[in-house]
């Protein structure tokens, strides 16, 4: 029966796994070209009104995301037909938005494969305790992962480390071609952003592109939590786990404002995403609209979405997320016995 619906799913979605070179090309150029335009005028004003430099910023900052979405596109295969293609504007577009092309590529797929598996978390997704992993870690894993999950963190901080340490790196066990990928974005970060510094000055950058990074990053950040984490989202063991299920019940519907959504490339479009990949980000809504059984996906809204901030851990047994606070009395609840004694830690 899962094969059967996984089969047809797929089957109703592929008209739309195709990209449009023309489109594709269309989007590079409203979305590029206001991103660098913004970036340009804010540092020829910034003497003038800093302001305005600031709002500028905080208008390429949407640019930016919408570029990352390009470049997310590019990762999968599916902006362009051509693989060099893909690659070439794929590093292009990663280094406009500070991520290594390869790399980030490796780890999202494998983010693909695994999403809502609760046997193969760890690579390219948001750290999430289970309720009994919360009970068995030890006092400075809890206050780590208390720490983690805090939105000052994980929203303020996070994005920092993203930039900055992460995607600087190579992962462990990388291939050359992948880590001479991620040199070659990393070279070519400090020989602009050098140039900007020598040239502009420091403040200047950090007031134009440094804060209109933090700001893309902060939401990019906040798009991939809201996406995963909601009152109805789906894990599953490894042995009962459902790549359809995963993808329609396991990643949300973000309803946007019309602006926000061509802003961010449509990416609340996330179930349809996962469910086939290879559909480019501007073909996601006309496959949602026209597939009746992706609509059925749990719909979030802006307002709904600040209320997932509270989840904390999952609970595999109720198929619920639960709060810090709610957590004592949710094991009474369940006649579950902590295997250590729970402790509140500030």
């Amino acid at each position: 029966m899962e094969r059967e619906r996984t089969k047809e799913l797929h089957k109703a979605v592929q008209p739309f796994a195709k990209s449009d070179r023309t489109k594709s090309i269309f989007q590079l150029m409203n979305t590029i070209i206001p991103l660098v335009a913004m970036w340009v005028i804010a540092y020829m004003i910034i003497d003038q009104t800093i302001v305005g430099a600031i709002a500028l910023s905080i208008g390429a900052a949407f640019f930016a995301i919408r570029t990352f979405i390009i470049f997310h596109d590019c990762t999968h295969g599916s902006f362009f037909k051509n693989k060099k293609a893909n690659a070439v504007w794929g590093t292009i577009t990663g280094i406009l938005t500070m991520f290594g092309y390869s790399q980030w590529r490796h780890e999202h797929l494998l983010h693909h494969a695994s999403s809502s598996n609760l046997d193969a978390r760890g690579v390219g997704d948001i750290w999430m305790m289970t309720v009994e992993e919360y009970q068995q870690a030890s006092k400075m894993k809890k206050i780590g992962y208390r720490l983690y999950r805090n939105p000052l963190v994980m929203f303020g901080l996070g994005p920092l480390f993203l930039l900055l340490v992460v995607n600087r790196k190579n992962r462990r066990g990388a291939r050359m071609p992948e880590r001479m990928n991620t040199y070659f974005t990393n070279i070519v970060l400090v020989v602009l952003y050098g140039a900007v510094i020598y040239f502009l000055g420091l403040v200047p950058f950090l007031l134009v592109t440094g804060l209109s990074m933090y700001i893309a990053a902060m939401l990019g950040v906040w798009l991939f939590y809201i996406q995963h984490t909601f009152e109805d989202s789906y894990f599953e063991e490894k042995s009962e786990w459902s790549y359809v299920k995963a993808a329609v019940e396991g990643s949300s519907y973000y309803k946007l404002p019309a602006v926000l959504q061509w802003l961010t490339g449509n990416i609340g479009f996330h179930h349809v995403h996962h469910l086939a990949p290879r559909i480019p980000n501007y073909a996601l809504e006309e496959a949602h609209e026209k597939t009746p059984p992706l609509q059925h996906a749990t719909t979030i809204t802006l307002k709904l979405s600040l209320a997932s901030l509270k989840f904390k851990l999952y609970d595999p047994e109720t198929y619920q997320f639960i709060t810090f606070k709610q957590l004592p009395q949710h094991i009474r609840k369940t006649s579950v016995k902590p295997i250590l004694p729970i402790k509140k830690i500030v």
